[in-house]
């Protein structure tokens, strides 16, 4: 079994906050991230995938198929976009980045498979600092 990873970048905003919340119970749980005005990242996208290589063409996946795929699915979706009100995909879900990397596994799993290959993780670094990782269910 073979591992690959497909490295995305997408810029995109979002608020961490809970409508039943006050602004300033917000800001005590959420801190800066609560701001009523948003906050924005330059988010890192590592998509892993395992499987077997194709004896004919060498390759798991063509790292150009996936790569298109992540843009369809997930990239031209969020990119430069509000993640709380504008993305389909996160609609009435918490803008936090370990929902954010479920998310985007969900958004992709089904994909990858019609492809023959396994998601197997999705890495979201949303700082240099923080990052989520999913490995599915």
């Amino acid at each position: 079994m073979i591992f690959i990873t497909r490295r995305e970048r997408f810029n995109a905003a979002h608020r961490l906050f809970r409508k039943d919340f006050s602004d300033e119970k917000n800001l005590e749980i959420f801190g800066k991230c609560s701001n009523p005005n948003w906050h924005g990242h330059n988010y890192e996208l590592f998509v892993t995938i395992k499987g077997e290589i194709d004896p004919e063409t060498g390759f798991l996946l063509n790292l150009k198929q996936l790569s298109k795929l992540i843009k369809d699915r997930v990239i031209e979706k969020i990119d430069h976009k509000n993640i709380n009100i504008e993305v389909d995909f996160m609609e009435g879900k918490f803008a936090s980045t370990e929902v954010l990397a479920v998310s985007i596994w969900d958004q992709i799993e089904a994909d990858i498979r019609i492809y023959g290959a396994e998601l197997h993780a999705v890495k979201l670094f949303e700082s240099e600092n923080n990052y989520a990782e999913y490995f599915g269910k």
